[in-house]
């Protein structure tokens, strides 16, 4: 019988390509991976790679885009990305906490997509 493995690629459809480029790098640090396919930005990540690309489907039909899915990236300081995001301005949905996980805060990015960073442990 097959086996899942696990994630192996994020990809978030996004209404507007080049702000969500760079709400992605401006405000969260990305950077770049050495490729990225046609209407996609792919970032580089580790260890599973995460891009945004230009829509499959029609997003205008949705008022709230991935309504129910919980994005988590790894950071090195939650609290200190909490003030940075802050001061930028961003929409923050839930303040610097300490979870099973680490120390954890949410965001919405442009699209309206609810992002949890937390302080990877160890």
């Amino acid at each position: 019988m097959a086996k899942l493995i696990g994630p192996d690629f994020i990809a978030l459809q996004v209404r507007d390509l080049e702000a969500s480029k760079r709400f992605y790098i401006e405000r969260l640090g990305l950077s770049l991976a050495d490729r990225s396919p046609p209407g996609a930005v792919v970032f580089d990540t580790t260890p599973i790679p995460f891009a945004i690309r230009a829509p499959l489907v029609d997003l205008s039909a949705s008022e709230r885009l991935g309504w129910g899915v919980s994005l988590w990236l790894a950071c090195d300081d939650a609290d200190a990305f909490h003030e940075q995001l802050t001061a930028a301005g961003v929409t923050v949905l839930s303040p610097p906490q300490d979870g099973p996980f680490g120390r954890f805060f949410s965001f919405q990015d442009p699209d309206g997509y609810v992002v949890t960073l937390h302080t990877k442990k160890g």
